[in-house]
C-alpha cells in the first residue's frame, strides 16, 4: 500500500452513525481508492489512492455530505439552530399537535379535523423515520427507527393518532439534540486550529542578503527564522536564536505565569510573546508542532467516543420481532384449536397495543431531558444524556490546577516591608516602578494597589531590564523592583527577610524584591490563589462516594505540592505536558475504571476528550476546552461539580425505574392474554399508564437542587 498517497478531509453534515458507515463504504468502492478510515468523532476522513473531491462529495450525496481539503485551516460548521432542517421539522411537528389538542378540547377526540392535524404532524415529524424504519424491515432489519415505525403506523391504525403524533416529535428532538450536540463537539477542532497564526514574519537569505518576508504556516521549513515582535503569537516550535522576553505558555503547558525565555530555550507554537523581540529558529514541521500533536489526540480521543449502542436500541432489536410473533401466534394459533377467529384475531391486535412501545422509547429520554433542564437551570451545560449517564458512574475525579482548583491569576499574598517602612509605603513604590510595565507580575502589584485604595507616585526615568525587573525615580529616588537574584547584586538582603523568602518559594510563590541604591525596602509574595470553594467541593466529592480525587498539572512539583497540600489532595503529578495529562488519565482509567477530568485550557483538551466524562470550567475556560468537554459549568463555578455528579446518580436510578415500570406494566397485561382477558381498554391503559408513570417519574428530578 502507498503510504504517501494517503490524504486526510474534514467533513460538514456528518450526524448519523449509519450514514457514516455507508459513506465509507460508498468510498471504499471508488476504483482507484485503496484503503478508507473515517473517524465520526472527529468527522475526518483518510483515503489511501487517488479520490478527487467531486469523487468524495457524490458519495456523500445522498445526505449533504460536504468534504474539504484537512489542510484548509477553518471549516464553518456554525448553522443557527433555528436554520437546521432537523430543528425547523420537529418545531412544526409540535405546532400542528398543540393545534390537534385545542381543537380536540371543542370538536372531541377522533373529529376528522383533529385526526387530520396529528397526521400531518406524524408525516413532518417522522418521514425520515418512516423511510429507514421501512427499507429495515423490508431487510428484516430491527433497530430504532424500524421500532418507531411499527409502533406509530400500529398507534394510528387503531386510531390513537394523539399518542402516534407526541411519540413522533419526541423522537425528531432527541435526533435534532444529537446533530446539534455532534456539530458542537467537531468546532473544537477548527478552535484549535486557530490557535495558532496561519502566517509568520521569516527572515531568509538571499544570496549575501536577508530579507524579511510573510510566509504561510505551511509554507514555514525546518530551519528558518521566525521574527516575533511583542504581543503576537509564535507560529511554529523552535528554539530562540536571539532576544530575551516572557512567553504565556497557558494554552500549550498550562502554566499560570509567563516564562521568561532565552537563547537556546524552547518555544512552542501558539503561546503569546509577551514583552521583547525574539527570533527563533523553527525546528518542526507545521503538522508535528506541539499543537498540532494535541489536535491529533483530540481527534483520537473523539474516535474512540464512537456513539454505543443504547439499551433500548438493543432491547428493539429482539423486542419487536418478538412482540410481532407472540401477536401473530395470539392471532392465529387459539382459533386453531376453538374456532373463534374473531376474539383472537382481536386479542392479536390488543397484543401489538400492549406491545407498542411508547413508554419504553420515552423512558430514557424523559429522564436525561428533565435532568438536563434542571442543571441548565443551575448554570450547568449538559451536552447529551450519554455524559450524564456516565457522570453517575465515575469513581475517580482529576483536577487540572491552573484556572480550576485556582483562580487563575497571580496575586498578591504579603507584602513585608523593611522595619522602617509601612506596607501601604512599600506598596505604593513598588507599584509606581511597575506602572510602565506590562510583566504579569506587575499587573499583580497594581491590582493589589488599586484594592486598597493606595495613591502611587509619578514615577520618572523607567527602565525595564528584560528578564531582572525594572527601575525608576520615585520621590527624588531610584527604586528597583525585580527578581531576588538580580536585586542582591545592587543591595543585600538582611538574614531575617531572606529566611522568609526561601519559605515563601518553598510554597509555591513568586517573590519579587525592592530596593534603593543602598538598602533593600522590602518584599512582595505573588501566587495564583486557591480558589475558596475548592478544598470543600473536594471533600464533598468524597463525601458522594467519590474514591480517588488526583491533581494534574503543568506546574512545577514544588508549587503543585504546595497546593495539594491545603486542599487536602494526596495524588498529585506535576510538570506534566498534554500528551502525559492524556497518559495520567489512562492509567487512572485502567485503575478505577470511570474518571472524570475537570479543567479550563487548551492543554487540557486531550485529557478532557479521553476522560469517560471532561468538564470544563465554562467562565475561565478557553473556547476548545469548552467544546471538547461533555459538561460545562458555565458560571465558572466548582461548587456546582458535586450538585451535577449527584443529578446524574439520581437520573440512572430513575431511568432504571422507568425501563421496569415500562416492561413491568405490559408484561402483566401480557399474562391476561393466558386466560383471555386481555382487551385493547386493557392495552391501551397499560400503556398510556406506563407512559405516565415514567413522565411522572422523571419530573423528580427536578427537585434535585444545588444546596
Amino acid at each position: 500500500m502507498n503510504e504517501t498517497n494517503k490524504q486526510q478531509y474534514r467533513l460538514q453534515n456528518l450526524s448519523c452513525a449509519n450514514c457514516a458507515a455507508k459513506f465509507e463504504r460508498n468510498v471504499r468502492d471508488i476504483p482507484t481508492v485503496e484503503d478508507v478510515q473515517l473517524n465520526f468523532g472527529a468527522a475526518k476522513l483518510t483515503v489511501t489512492g487517488d479520490a478527487s473531491l467531486e469523487q468524495l462529495e457524490e458519495a456523500g450525496a445522498f445526505d449533504g455530505i460536504k468534504v474539504v481539503a484537512a489542510t484548509e485551516r477553518r471549516i464553518d460548521t456554525s448553522v443557527p439552530f433555528y436554520k437546521r432542517t432537523e430543528n425547523q421539522l420537529a418545531a412544526l411537528s409540535l405546532f400542528f399537535v398543540v393545534a390537534a389538542y385545542f381543537i380536540g378540547t371543542f370538536q372531541g377526540e377522533g373529529h376528522i379535523a383533529v385526526n387530520s392535524l396529528y397526521g400531518i404532524a406524524i408525516i413532518i415529524g417522522g418521514l425520515q423515520i418512516f423511510k429507514t424504519g421501512l427499507r429495515n424491515l423490508l431487510k428484516f432489519e430491527f433497530d430504532m427507527k424500524t421500532l418507531m415505525t411499527i409502533a406509530i403506523i400500529g398507534a394510528a391504525i387503531i386510531g390513537e393518532w394523539q399518542e402516534a403524533a407526541i411519540v413522533v416529535f419526541l423522537f425528531a428532538v432527541s435526533e435534532a439534540l444529537e446533530a446539534y450536540s455532534m456539530n458542537k463537539a467537531r468546532q473544537s477542532i477548527a478552535q484549535l486550529m486557530d490557535i495558532a497564526p496561519p502566517v509568520a514574519l521569516v527572515k531568509r537569505a538571499h544570496g549575501n542578503h536577508t530579507h524579511e518576508m510573510e510566509v504561510a504556516t505551511e509554507d514555514i521549513e525546518i530551519g528558518d527564522v521566525l521574527i516575533v515582535k511583542p504581543g503576537q503569537k509564535i507560529a511554529m516550535d523552535g528554539i530562540v536564536i536571539r532576544g530575551l522576553s516572557t512567553v504565556n505558555q497557558a494554552p500549550i503547558t498550562g502554566e499560570s505565569i509567563p516564562v521568561t525565555k532565552m537563547v537556546d530555550d524552547t518555544v512552542f507554537a501558539g503561546t503569546l510573546n509577551e514583552e521583547g523581540a525574539l527570533e527563533v529558529k523553527v525546528t518542526k514541521r507545521v503538522e508535528d508542532t506541539t499543537i498540532a500533536k494535541i489536535i491529533h489526540l483530540v481527534e483520537e480521543a473523539q474516535a474512540e467516543k464512537a456513539p454505543s449502542q443504547k439499551f433500548v436500541d438493543r432491547f428493539a432489536k429482539y423486542y419487536t420481532p418478538a412482540i410481532m410473533l407472540v401477536a401473530l401466534l395470539v392471532a392465529v394459533l387459539p382459533p386453531l384449536v376453538t374456532g373463534d377467529w374473531q376474539h383472537w384475531i382481536y386479542q392479536g391486535l390488543a397484543v401489538l397495543v400492549v406491545g407498542c412501545p411508547c413508554a419504553l422509547v420515552i423512558s430514557t429520554p424523559v429522564a436525561i431531558v428533565t435532568a438536563i433542564g434542571n442543571a441548565a437551570g443551575q448554570g450547568v451545560l449538559i451536552k447529551g444524556g450519554v455524559h450524564l449517564e456516565e457522570l453517575g458512574r465515575i469513581k475517580a475525579v482529576a483536577f487540572d490546577k491552573t484556572g480550576t482548583l485556582t483562580k487563575g491569576a497571580p496575586e498578591v499574598t504579603h507584602i513585608i516591608p523593611a522595619a522602617d517602612l509601612l506596607e501601604v509605603e512599600l506598596l505604593a513604590m513598588v507599584s509606581a516602578v511597575e506602572k510602565n510595565s506590562q510583566h504579569p507580575l506587575a499587573r499583580a502589584v497594581l491590582s493589589k494597589a488599586h484594592q486598597q485604595g493606595v495613591i502611587i507616585p509619578e514615577p520618572s526615568e523607567f527602565q525595564s531590564v528584560t528578564g531582572k525587573g525594572a527601575y525608576a525615580t520615585v520621590n527624588e529616588q531610584t527604586v528597583y523592583v525585580g527578581s531576588v537574584k538580580w536585586i542582591e547584586t545592587i543591595a543585600p538582603l538582611t538574614p531575617q527577610l531572606a529566611k522568609t523568602i526561601q519559605q515563601l518559594t518553598m510554597q509555591g510563590q513568586s517573590v519579587i524584591v525592592a530596593a534603593t541604591k543602598f538598602e533593600v525596602i522590602g518584599a512582595l509574595a505573588i501566587a495564583d490563589q486557591i480558589r475558596a470553594e475548592s478544598r470543600a467541593v473536594i471533600e464533598a466529592l468524597h463525601h458522594n462516594h467519590i474514591e480517588h480525587t488526583v491533581m494534574l498539572t503543568g506546574d512545577a512539583e514544588q508549587t503543585a505540592q504546595a497546593i495539594a497540600q491545603q486542599l487536602g489532595i494526596r495524588d498529585v503529578r506535576a510538570a506534566l505536558l498534554p500528551e502525559n495529562k492524556l497518559e495520567a488519565m489512562k492509567q487512572l482509567q485502567q485503575q478505577y475504571g470511570a474518571v472524570a477530568m475537570i479543567g479550563d485550557g487548551v492543554n487540557d483538551a486531550p485529557a478532557l476528550a479521553t476522560a469517560s466524562v471532561g468538564i470544563a470550567m465554562g467562565g475561565a475556560g478557553t473556547d476548545v476546552a469548552l467544546e471538547t468537554a461533555h459538561i460545562a459549568l458555565m458560571g465558572d463555578d466548582l461548587t456546582k461539580l458535586p450538585y451535577t455528579i449527584r443529578l446524574s446518580r439520581k437520573t440512572l436510578q430513575i431511568i432504571k425505574q422507568n425501563i421496569s415500570f415500562a416492561l413491568g406494566l405490559k408484561l402483566l397485561a401480557l399474562l391476561l392474554v393466558i386466560p383471555g382477558w386481555l382487551t385493547l381498554w386493557i392495552a391501551i391503559f397499560a400503556d398510556m399508564g406506563a407512559t405516565l408513570l415514567v413522565v411522572l417519574n422523571s419530573l423528580r428530578l427536578l427537585k434535585i437542587n444545588k444546596s
